[in-house]
C-alpha cells in the first residue's frame, strides 16, 4: 500500500532514483508556495497537497469523523477541467496542462479514493476516473504522468480507485491488457534474488529489483483493494512464496506478502535504502507492510511490526505531518486496533489539529460556547436577583428600624 507520495512523485522531482523507496515527510517549506486555508499541512504543498489532503479525509472518514467543509472544497477545487488531479495546483483559476499544473494518475487516484469514500460527489469522481482510463498504457497498467511507462506504485493506487467507485479492475482493459498482468510483469520469481516481492519498474536493462514500497502496493493492486483495508480473519501458517500453477492475482498477492512478512520478522521494521544515505529505519514503508499484511490475511505476522511503530513512530508523524498521521490511522484499522490508544498517541485528535476541524468538533466547539453563554446569562441573572433581593432586604430593614 503505497499511502503516502509514491516513489514515482518522488522521482518526478529528482529526489529519489525510480527504486528507492518513498517517504511520508512533506515538502520543506519554500517561499514561493503558500499554504492555502482548507489544506492539511503546513509545509510546502507543491509536491503532495493534494495527496496529503486526500489521506487525511479518508482517515478522517474512516473513524467517524465528518471532515470540515472548507477541507473538502479546497480538494473538489483542485480538479482539473479533464477530470484529472494535479499535485497541487496554487491558483485554481488557472488551467491545467501546458505551462500549468499537470495531472498525474498517483493524485488523481488518491482523490477518488476520498470523495467516493465521502459520498456526494460521483461528478467529480466520474470525470477522474475517465481520465484515469484513458491514461491506462497497452500493458494494462499506469504510469505516473500520463504515458509514462507503467509502474506498480501507480498501477495499485489506480485499482484501488477503481475499486472505490465499484468498477472491477479485472474490466478495465487496454490492448487486451489488464492491470494485474502490468503487475505480474514487475514480480520477481521465487527463484531469485527478492523472490515474491515487485520491483517499482525494470531498470535499463529490464531486470527487476525488489522495492518494498512497491511490494506492498502490489498486494492491495493485486487484490483489488484501496487504502482503507477492513480487518480480515488471520490466516493459518506463514505465508511462503511458490512459482507453481498459473500466477493469479491471490498468489501474486501472497508472494509479496512472504517476502514482506521476512523482511521485518526479525527487527519488526524495514530500513531505508536511500542512494547515497546512511541506512535508518523506514517508518512509511513499515506502515505500508502492516496494511499490506493485514490485507491479505497475515495479522499475525503484522502484529510485531505493528508493534514496532507503536513504539517509535511518534516522532516521525509529528515531523513528517498530516499523511503520516493519516497512514498510521488507516494502518491501525487495518488490524481493528485503536488509533486514538497508538503508543500513548491519539492519532484521530493529531490528525484533526493539522487541518480544518471536522463537523462534529465544531459542532460541539459551538454547543459548548452556547453552554458557557447560557452559564453565564444564569449567574449573571441568579446575581441580579440575589442584588435585588438584598437591595430588597436593606429597605425592609431600614423601614422596620424607622
Amino acid at each position: 500500500m503505497n499511502v503516502r507520495r509514491s516513489a514515482a512523485a518522488l522521482a518526478a522531482i529528482g529526489v529519489l532514483a525510480a527504486a528507492a523507496p518513498a517517504t511520508a515527510a512533506e515538502a520543506s517549506p519554500s517561499p514561493k508556495a503558500t499554504v492555502p486555508a482548507g489544506l492539511f499541512g503546513k509545509g510546502d504543498p507543491t509536491y503532495d497537497g493534494v495527496w496529503r489532503q486526500s489521506l487525511a479525509l479518508l482517515a478522517q472518514h474512516t473513524v467517524g469523523e465528518r471532515p470540515a467543509a472548507s477541507a473538502v472544497k479546497w480538494l473538489t477545487g483542485q480538479q482539473c477541467a479533464d477530470g484529472g488531479f494535479a499535485a497541487f495546483r496554487a491558483d485554481p483559476a488557472k488551467p491545467c496542462g501546458g505551462k500549468g499544473a499537470q495531472p498525474d494518475t498517483n493524485s488523481t487516484a488518491a482523490a477518488v479514493q476520498a470523495l467516493a469514500a465521502l459520498g456526494g460527489h460521483r461528478a467529480e469522481t466520474g470525470s477522474a476516473v475517465r481520465w484515469l482510463k484513458a491514461q491506462q498504457n497497452k500493458d494494462g497498467g499506469w504510469g505516473y504522468s500520463p504515458g509514462s511507462p507503467s509502474d506498480t506504485n501507480s498501477t495499485s493506487v489506480v485499482v484501488g480507485a477503481l475499486t472505490a467507485v465499484g468498477l472491477d479492475p479485472a474490466k478495465q482493459h487496454a490492448k487486451g491488457k489488464t492491470p494485474a498482468e502490468a503487475l505480474a510483469a514487475l514480480a520477481i520469481p521465487c527463484a531469485k534474488d527478492g523472490g515474491g516481492a515487485f520491483a517499482y519498474q525494470p531498470d535499463k536493462k529490464g531486470k527487476l529489483a525488489a522495492n518494498a514500497d512497491a511490494t506492498a502496493a502490489a498486494v492491495l493492486g493485486a487484490l483489488g483493494k484501496n487504502f482503507v483495508v477492513e480487518p480480515a480473519k488471520a490466516r493459518g501458517k506463514a505465508p511462503a512464496c511458490t512459482d507453481s500453477g498459473k500466477a493469479t492475482r491471490g498468489r501474486l498477492a501472497d508472494n509479496a506478502a512472504a517476502y514482506l512478512a521476512g523482511a521485518v520478522a526479525k527487527s519488526g521494521h524495514l530500513m531505508s535504502a536511500m542512494a547515497g544515505a546512511k541506512a535508518r529505519p523506514d517508518f512509511g514503508n513499515t506502515a505500508d507492510t502492516v496494511v499490506a499484511l493485514a490485507a491479505d490475511g497475515w495479522s499475525a505476522q503484522a502484529k510485531k511490526p505493528y508493534a514496532w511503530l507503536e513504539k517509535n513512530a511518534g516522532p516521525w508523524a509529528q515531523q513528517s505531518g498530516p499523511a503520516a498521521y493519516a497512514q498510521l490511522i488507516l494502518t491501525a484499522h487495518a488490524l481493528g486496533e485503536n488509533p486514538k490508544e497508538f503508543g500513548g498517541t491519539n492519532l484521530v485528535q493529531a490528525l484533526d489539529k493539522q487541518g480544518p476541524a471536522p463537523e462534529q468538533a465544531k459542532k460541539a466547539a459551538a454547543h459548548k460556547a452556547a453552554e458557557k453563554k447560557s452559564n453565564h446569562q444564569v449567574w449573571w441573572f441568579v446575581g441580579a436577583c440575589l442584588f435585588a433581593g438584598i437591595g430588597a432586604g436593606f429597605l425592609i430593614s431600614g423601614r422596620k428600624k424607622k
